[in-house]
Protein backbone atom coordinates (compact mmCIF):
# COMPACT_ATOMS: atom_id res chain seq x y z
CA UNK A 1 0.00 0.00 0.00
CA UNK A 2 1.38 3.36 -0.96
CA UNK A 3 2.27 5.83 1.75
CA UNK A 4 1.03 8.63 -0.51
CA UNK A 5 -2.65 9.44 -0.36
CA UNK A 6 -4.91 12.42 -0.32
CA UNK A 7 -8.43 13.29 0.63
CA UNK A 8 -9.59 16.30 -1.31
CA UNK A 9 -12.92 18.06 -1.00
CA UNK A 10 -12.25 20.24 -4.03
CA UNK A 11 -10.52 19.99 -7.41
CA UNK A 12 -6.77 19.50 -7.40
CA UNK A 13 -3.92 18.25 -9.50
CA UNK A 14 -2.43 14.83 -8.67
CA UNK A 15 0.94 16.48 -9.15
CA UNK A 16 0.31 18.73 -6.16
CA UNK A 17 -1.85 16.70 -3.76
CA UNK A 18 -3.81 18.35 -1.04
CA UNK A 19 -3.10 17.27 2.52
CA UNK A 20 -5.78 15.30 4.27
CA UNK A 21 -6.55 13.08 7.22
CA UNK A 22 -5.39 9.48 7.39
CA UNK A 23 -7.82 7.42 5.30
CA UNK A 24 -10.04 4.76 6.83
CA UNK A 25 -7.81 1.75 7.60
CA UNK A 26 -10.44 -0.51 6.00
CA UNK A 27 -9.71 1.03 2.59
CA UNK A 28 -6.74 -1.33 2.16
CA UNK A 29 -8.93 -4.44 2.51
CA UNK A 30 -11.60 -3.04 0.21
CA UNK A 31 -9.00 -2.08 -2.38
CA UNK A 32 -7.53 -5.60 -2.15
CA UNK A 33 -11.01 -6.97 -2.95
CA UNK A 34 -11.26 -4.63 -5.96
CA UNK A 35 -7.78 -5.71 -7.09
CA UNK A 36 -8.85 -9.38 -6.95
CA UNK A 37 -11.79 -8.50 -9.21
CA UNK A 38 -9.44 -6.61 -11.54
CA UNK A 39 -7.03 -9.55 -11.80
CA UNK A 40 -9.90 -11.92 -12.62
CA UNK A 41 -11.09 -9.52 -15.34
CA UNK A 42 -7.58 -9.41 -16.77
CA UNK A 43 -7.39 -13.20 -16.87
CA UNK A 44 -10.67 -13.16 -18.81
CA UNK A 45 -9.17 -10.78 -21.39
CA UNK A 46 -10.74 -7.59 -20.04
CA UNK A 47 -8.82 -4.47 -19.06
CA UNK A 48 -8.16 -5.24 -15.37
CA UNK A 49 -10.25 -2.79 -13.38
CA UNK A 50 -12.31 -3.78 -10.35
CA UNK A 51 -14.78 -1.88 -8.18
CA UNK A 52 -16.58 -2.43 -4.89
CA UNK A 53 -19.51 -0.40 -3.50
CA UNK A 54 -19.90 -0.29 0.27
CA UNK A 55 -22.77 0.85 2.45
CA UNK A 56 -22.24 3.29 5.32
CA UNK A 57 -21.25 0.43 7.64
CA UNK A 58 -18.65 -0.97 5.24
CA UNK A 59 -20.77 -3.85 3.98
CA UNK A 60 -20.34 -4.78 0.33
CA UNK A 61 -23.51 -3.98 -1.64
CA UNK A 62 -22.12 -4.20 -5.17
CA UNK A 63 -19.08 -5.39 -7.08
CA UNK A 64 -17.98 -5.09 -10.67
CA UNK A 65 -15.11 -5.78 -13.02
CA UNK A 66 -14.67 -4.64 -16.59
CA UNK A 67 -16.76 -6.81 -18.94
CA UNK A 68 -16.86 -4.91 -22.23
CA UNK A 69 -15.31 -7.69 -24.31
CA UNK A 70 -17.50 -10.44 -22.86
CA UNK A 71 -20.73 -8.44 -23.01
CA UNK A 72 -20.11 -6.37 -26.12
CA UNK A 73 -21.41 -3.44 -24.08
CA UNK A 74 -19.29 -0.26 -24.19
CA UNK A 75 -20.72 0.82 -20.82
CA UNK A 76 -19.70 -2.38 -19.00
CA UNK A 77 -17.00 -0.69 -16.93
CA UNK A 78 -16.28 -1.98 -13.43
CA UNK A 79 -17.73 1.12 -11.77
CA UNK A 80 -20.97 1.05 -13.77
CA UNK A 81 -21.50 -2.66 -13.06
CA UNK A 82 -20.78 -2.19 -9.35
CA UNK A 83 -23.19 0.77 -9.12
CA UNK A 84 -25.89 -1.22 -10.93
CA UNK A 85 -25.42 -4.13 -8.51
CA UNK A 86 -25.57 -1.76 -5.52
CA UNK A 87 -28.76 -0.15 -6.83
CA UNK A 88 -30.36 -3.59 -7.23
CA UNK A 89 -29.19 -4.62 -3.75
CA UNK A 90 -30.45 -1.47 -2.02
CA UNK A 91 -33.55 -1.02 -4.16
CA UNK A 92 -32.61 2.55 -5.01
CA UNK A 93 -30.51 4.31 -7.63
CA UNK A 94 -29.57 6.84 -4.95
CA UNK A 95 -26.52 5.69 -2.99
CA UNK A 96 -25.84 8.73 -0.77
CA UNK A 97 -24.15 6.91 2.09
CA UNK A 98 -21.99 4.73 -0.13
CA UNK A 99 -18.29 4.44 -0.82
CA UNK A 100 -17.02 3.29 -4.21
CA UNK A 101 -13.56 1.72 -4.19
CA UNK A 102 -11.98 1.31 -7.63
CA UNK A 103 -8.53 0.24 -8.79
CA UNK A 104 -8.19 2.92 -11.50
CA UNK A 105 -9.47 6.49 -11.54
CA UNK A 106 -12.87 6.52 -13.28
CA UNK A 107 -13.38 7.83 -16.81
CA UNK A 108 -15.82 10.58 -17.80
CA UNK A 109 -18.74 8.15 -18.21
CA UNK A 110 -18.15 6.52 -14.84
CA UNK A 111 -17.60 9.87 -13.11
CA UNK A 112 -21.00 10.97 -14.39
CA UNK A 113 -22.60 7.80 -13.05
CA UNK A 114 -20.92 8.31 -9.66
CA UNK A 115 -22.36 11.83 -9.43
CA UNK A 116 -25.79 10.65 -10.64
CA UNK A 117 -25.84 7.88 -8.00
CA UNK A 118 -24.95 10.42 -5.28
CA UNK A 119 -21.96 8.36 -4.06
CA UNK A 120 -20.46 9.99 -0.97
CA UNK A 121 -16.84 8.81 -1.14
CA UNK A 122 -14.68 7.60 -4.01
CA UNK A 123 -11.50 5.66 -3.16
CA UNK A 124 -9.07 5.38 -6.07
CA UNK A 125 -6.21 2.88 -6.25
CA UNK A 126 -4.28 4.62 -9.05
CA UNK A 127 -4.69 7.82 -11.03
CA UNK A 128 -5.32 7.64 -14.78
CA UNK A 129 -3.21 10.44 -16.32
CA UNK A 130 -4.65 9.77 -19.80
CA UNK A 131 -8.41 9.58 -19.21
CA UNK A 132 -9.10 10.12 -15.50
CA UNK A 133 -12.13 12.26 -14.71
CA UNK A 134 -11.93 12.43 -10.91
CA UNK A 135 -8.90 14.63 -10.38
CA UNK A 136 -6.17 14.05 -12.94
CA UNK A 137 -7.29 15.06 -16.45
CA UNK A 138 -10.74 16.30 -15.40
CA UNK A 139 -12.49 16.53 -12.04
CA UNK A 140 -16.16 15.95 -12.75
CA UNK A 141 -17.02 14.49 -9.34
CA UNK A 142 -16.11 17.71 -7.56
CA UNK A 143 -17.29 20.22 -10.15
CA UNK A 144 -19.21 22.85 -8.19
CA UNK A 145 -21.61 23.31 -11.11
CA UNK A 146 -23.00 19.80 -10.58
CA UNK A 147 -25.82 18.92 -8.20
CA UNK A 148 -23.64 16.60 -6.11
CA UNK A 149 -19.97 16.46 -5.11
CA UNK A 150 -17.96 13.43 -4.09
CA UNK A 151 -15.18 13.17 -1.52
CA UNK A 152 -12.14 11.65 -3.24
CA UNK A 153 -9.41 9.59 -1.58
CA UNK A 154 -6.78 9.13 -4.22
CA UNK A 155 -3.83 7.05 -5.20
CA UNK A 156 -4.08 4.65 -2.29
CA UNK A 157 -1.95 2.02 -4.08
CA UNK A 158 -0.53 3.64 -7.21
CA UNK A 159 2.20 1.03 -7.60
CA UNK A 160 0.13 -2.12 -6.99
CA UNK A 161 -2.88 -1.10 -9.06
CA UNK A 162 -0.70 0.35 -11.78
CA UNK A 163 1.37 -2.83 -12.04
CA UNK A 164 -1.74 -4.97 -12.63
CA UNK A 165 -2.58 -2.75 -15.61
CA UNK A 166 1.01 -2.57 -16.90
CA UNK A 167 1.39 -6.36 -16.74
CA UNK A 168 -1.88 -6.84 -18.64
CA UNK A 169 -0.83 -4.53 -21.47
CA UNK A 170 2.75 -5.89 -21.58
CA UNK A 171 1.31 -9.37 -22.14
CA UNK A 172 -1.10 -8.12 -24.84
CA UNK A 173 1.65 -6.29 -26.72
CA UNK A 174 4.24 -9.09 -26.54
Amino acid sequence: MSETYRVTPQPHSPVTPAAGPVPDPRYAAWLAHALDLARAAGQAGEVPVGAVVLDRDGGVVGVGANAREESGDPTAHAEILALRAAARHTGSWRLPESTLVVTLEPCVMCAGAIVAARVRTLVIGAWDPKAGACGSVWDLVRDTRANHWVEVVGALDEEGCGEVLRAFFRERRA
